[in-house]
């Protein structure tokens, strides 16, 4: 079946992440987590919290592109020491490609924020080592103030 991206879709999508417990919602492409090729639209308000992580699988460089609203990315070294810092937006920087290995993370700096995001598949859940040791996972105290020190980046 084809699927239109349009204004309309990135709307509904906004819509569904702003009522998420996580303040996120994405849109999969792909026919399933075994498919070697993941493609889908990813929203995020504010007050997401994407722990800093990265892909071991040497194959799964990730590449976001922005469709709207507005990111923070950020690299991150070994230790947990910001590296790179950049804005996407639908009209500025519009993507990034993160290769393999390198920690990341990112912002959601304003609502209605979806970018397409594409990596190889299958999907397989982070492993620990994947996982950044210096920063909270997803729900342990601290992820507050840790978003609040990734979104300073962007002020």
């Amino acid at each position: 079946m084809v699927s239109l991206i349009n204004k309309g879709m990135l709307a509904d999508l906004s819509a569904a992440a702003k009522t998420s417990p996580r303040l996120r919602k994405n849109l999969n492409f792909h026919a399933s987590n075994e498919s070697a090729c993941h493609r889908l639209l990813n929203a995020l308000e504010p007050g997401t919290y994407v722990q800093p992580h990265r892909h071991s699988d040497p194959e799964k460089d990730e590449t976001m592109i922005a469709l709207s609203g507005r990111f923070g990315v950020l690299i991150f070294d070994e230790t947990g020491e910001i590296t790179e810092q950049v804005v996407l937006t639908a009209d500025g920087n519009l993507g990034i490609n993160i290769p393999a290995g390198a920690f990341h993370s990112m912002v959601a700096l304003e609502s209605g924020s979806v970018f397409f995001e594409s990596k190889a598949g299958p999907y397989v859940p982070l492993s620990d080592s994947e996982k950044a040791s210096w920063a909270p996972a997803e729900g342990e105290p601290g992820c507050a103030a840790y978003l609040a020190r990734m979104v300073a980046c962007f002020s």
